[in-house]
This record gives structure tokens, C-alpha cells and sequence, in this order.
């Protein structure tokens, strides 16, 4: 197990789990804490719905690249179940690569559609990027609706914004994790694909994953007898 999280690897691993098991604190605590506003203090935390909002994104769009690693997500295995371990792997490789071959298209779009947020040219080409866009428009100065102006990022009105100050949250920070979970996204498939090439595994997602979880609790379970 120490060594599954040694290396670059496990430092995206640990980061990954980090990532999620904070967003999904940060979730519960400003909810509760908006809870507790409205019903007792007769208030309300202007921006803890939009805030909430962006965390479940960041929480769901981190999770997919994490499910990819952990086999979390669902799929159907009752056809590669028939097959034989040659036609089974050849068949989760073609998956994998498609897989991959998707999410690349998706990092492609999520970089376009957060470059104009980071004042940086979108790439060019309707698929696939064939250069970038040094016509488009920059939209940096965009902010959010609610979110006030976060002290740690004021370093961005001068990065992008040409010394302008931001009220609320430029848009630019939540929506960073468009290509960001993208990248991993792509990664994690080509871990996949790599996988499977290495006889590794023979699939995308858990075969069975219930029944050997409750074989494991059998077998701790007789340990302890």
C-alpha cells in the first residue's frame, strides 16, 4: 500500500482525495452555517447558494477522474463476461480509448470556454486545436453574481484585469476547474488504457464490486472468529 502512494501518482491520489473530502466539508459547513442564519438569526448568507453551487461543481467534476481510477463508475459487463480474456482485453482497450479520445475533446472545449475568464486566446478548430484564437475577446472582467472579492486573489486585477478591482469573484477562479478536471479526466483514462494494455485489468469499471466487498467483510469477519 506505501507504495501506491509514492512517486507523482500518488501525490495526485492524495490530492484528488483531499480535494474531495474538502469540497464536501466546505459543502456541509456552509450550508448548515446558512441554516442556522435563516431559521435562528432571521438572516441569510447572500452568497452561501452560489458558493455551494460552484463546490458541488468542483466536488462532481473531480469526482468523474477520480471514479475513473477507483472502476467507481457504472457500466454494464454481462457482454465482456462472454467473451475470452483476448477478445475481453481487446474490447476494454477499444473502450479506453475512446474514453480517452472523448475527454480530450472535453478538455478542449472546457480550456476554450475558460480562457476568455483568464484572459488567454481560446484554441482554434472545431475539434481539435489547430492553434489558438488571437482574435477573441477577453472577457477576464467577468465576475460572479454573488461571491464577494477574495483577498488572495486580488493579485489577478493586475494579472488580467489591467489593474481593475473586482467586486465579487471574478469568474475566472471557479470555472478553472473546467480544464483542470478535464486534464485529470484525461489522465486517469490513460492510466486506463494503460492498464488494460499491461493485462492489469480487463475493464473499464468493478465487476461485481458488491459481492467482493461483502466476500472481504466475510473473510475479515473470520479472521476475528
Amino acid at each position: 500500500m506505501s507504495g501506491a502512494r509514492t512517486g507523482p501518482s500518488g501525490f495526485i491520489n492524495s490530492l484528488e482525495e483531499t480535494l474531495i473530502a474538502l469540497l464536501l466539508g466546505l459543502m456541509t459547513v456552509i450550508t448548515f452555517a446558512n441554516v442556522i442564519a435563516r431559521f435562528v438569526f432571521n438572516s441569510n448568507i447572500l452568497w452561501a447558494l452560489e458558493l455551494t453551487v460552484f463546490l458541488f461543481a468542483w466536488l462532481v467534476l473531480l469526482g468523474a477522474a477520480y471514479a475513473v481510477k477507483t472502476h467507481a463508475h457504472l457500466g454494464v459487463d454481462a457482454i465482456l463476461n462472454m467473451l475470452n480474456p483476448g477478445p475481453r482485453k481487446a474490447v476494454a482497450l477499444f473502450a479506453a480509448i475512446c474514453c480517452l479520445v472523448f475527454s480530450l475533446l472535453l478538455l478542449k472545449g472546457a480550456y476554450d470556454y475558460w480562457a476568455v475568464f483568464a484572459d488567454l486566446p481560446p484554441t482554434s478548430g472545431r475539434w481539435f486545436p489547430t492553434g489558438f484564437d488571437m482574435k477573441a475577446r477577453s472577457q477576464s472582467f467577468y465576475e460572479v453574481q454573488d461571491v464577494p472579492m477574495v483577498g488572495i486573489f486580488r493579485f489577478l486585477e493586475d494579472l488580467i484585469n489591467y489593474g481593475d478591482p473586482y467586486e465579487k469573484l471574478p469568474k475566472v477562479v471557479p470555472y478553472v476547474v473546467l480544464p483542470l478536471s478535464m486534464l485529470l479526466l484525461v489522465y486517469r483514462f490513460a492510466q486506463a488504457a494503460l492498464q488494460v494494455l499491461r493485462g492489469e485489468t480487463d475493464r473499464l469499471v468493478a465487476s461485481h464490486e458488491v459481492e467482493d466487498e461483502l466476500e472481504a467483510v466475510k473473510a475479515q469477519q473470520g479472521e476475528h472468529d
